[in-house]
């Protein structure tokens, strides 16, 4: 079984989510012992920002910036989506809380749940259909 990382580059939906791993530093973090949680955005979920916003996030100025919304899809511990479900936010990594709401399907932090459960040897993949950035 694959790594968070690994599973990511091996469905080929995730190049511009891998791409920004790689430009903040969080490959080996990502690629650890976790357990994680990753609510992660496909590619056409980073097509639907704003024109520019993901170049402008790729700057290396703004490691830190890229850092933290990238950590604000990541939870410590392994989610599957029975428990996802139960909860009513989930602490990032980066420090805020992740809003679960389960009225009309399941959205994290605005975003859709479309794919659950992908696992991983340090944790599990919930793909989601928009990028979700921290207050």
């Amino acid at each position: 079984m694959n790594d968070i990382v690994d599973t990511a580059v091996a469905a080929g939906a995730f190049k511009t989510l891998v791409a920004a791993v790689q430009a903040a530093g969080l490959v080996e973090i990502l690629k650890g012992t976790g357990p994680f949680t990753v609510f992660a955005p496909t590619d056409e979920a980073f097509d639907r920002l704003p024109a520019g916003a993901v170049t402008n996030l790729l700057r290396p100025d703004n490691k830190a910036k890229l850092q933290a919304a990238l950590t604000y899809h990541v939870v410590s511990g392994k989610l599957m989506a029975a428990d996802v479900v139960k909860l009513k936010s989930a602490k990032s990594v980066q420090g805020q809380d992740l809003v679960i709401d389960t009225t009309a399907g399941v959205t994290v932090g605005g975003a859709k749940i479309v794919t659950t459960d992908i696992l991983c040897s340090n944790g599990v993949i919930h793909i989601i259909d928009s990028v979700v950035m921290p207050a």
